[in-house]
């Protein structure tokens, strides 16, 4: 009985932790996350265009996921740093 209590309360208190450390997460960067939803639904909008564009939608997604990977290197470098 006991011990069902402790792992419920170690359940709690790491479901608690978890969501502190994910909204400060979130909240540490809001322009850089922010940033990083809208080149995410960029991505999402190139991928469902039409495919004909001279080439222009393919570059756009490339550099578009380029942008992505940037961005998610600077949020992780501010982190860290």
């Amino acid at each position: 009985m006991k011990l069902n209590r402790l792992v419920i309360a170690l359940l709690i208190v790491t479901a608690i932790a978890s969501g502190f450390v994910a909204g400060h997460a979130i909240a540490d960067q809001p322009h850089m996350q922010s940033a990083l939803e809208h080149l995410r639904l960029a991505k999402v909008e190139l991928e469902k265009a039409d495919r004909d564009k001279g080439g222009h939608r393919e570059r756009a997604l490339r550099l578009t996921n380029d942008a992505i990977a940037e961005t998610e290197r600077g949020i992780g470098y501010d982190r860290h740093h």
